[in-house]
């Protein structure tokens, strides 16, 4: 298969089989996949919380209660449960933390280099925070890419997943105590093997034709 193939056999799993668990490498090379990302001047302002026990599980469950209570059982009854969380600030003590880190992998062969990678990151992040003001929404899709990643990257393993946006982020939030670190949580990914219930699984995909959503020039 090539990546095309993989982009169009994945879906948004609806019922998963509660009998089937990821195995712990392709969890790994999830997390490796999350790590690796691509995020706007490699900002990587988010943190993920992994479930993969069946207490970690239900503590995700409590934010798909009520009037979100159609999710609990994806989350229930799949392997491994993912919460992508993005950062609530970021600030010149965040970017010095990244430019060490970026230094000591090597990324900076000059004191120039690490001028320059000071100066060009300073400026973006700036831009945000106080020129657009939208520093929040800026990290959120940053997020958003890493989530797109890890989907994929999860068709490629041939696990199954579903992102849901339909929860009670004030609820996980609490949860977790994500205020307190930093973050909060955008969005859930549940990932597993699809049930033969899963209707879904059955139904041909839809999208727009390539002369709708391209323009060649």
């Amino acid at each position: 298969m090539n990546i095309t193939d993989f982009a169009k056999a994945r879906y948004s799993t609806k019922a998963f089989d509660p009998s089937k668990t990821i195995s712990d490498d392709k969890i790994a090379q999830l997390m490796e996949l999350a790590r690796f990302s691509p995020s706007s001047v490699n900002s990587q302002p988010w943190h993920l919380i992994l479930a993969a026990t069946e207490e970690g599980k239900n503590r995700i469950a409590k934010a798909a209660q009520g009037g979100y209570s159609f999710n609990e059982a994806k989350i229930k009854n799949a392997s491994h449960v993912l919460v992508f969380c993005a950062k609530t600030s970021i600030d010149e003590h965040y970017i010095e933390e990244l430019i060490a880190t970026e230094d000591a992998d090597g990324r900076y062969p000059t004191e120039e280099a690490k001028v320059g990678g000071r100066r060009g990151r300073t400026f973006f992040v700036n831009q945000h925070r106080f020129a657009l003001k939208d520093a929040q929404h800026w990290m959120e899709k940053q997020v958003y890419l890493n989530l797109g990643t890890v989907l994929l990257g999860a068709a490629t393993l041939d696990i199954d997943a579903v992102p849901i946006e339909g929860f009670d982020a004030q609820v996980l939030d609490a949860e977790f105590d994500l205020h307190a670190k930093g973050y909060t949580s955008l969005v859930i990914v549940a990932l597993g093997y699809h049930s033969e219930d899963d209707f879904n699984k059955k139904l041909p995909k839809s999208r727009w034709p390539l002369s709708r959503i391209f323009t060649e020039c």
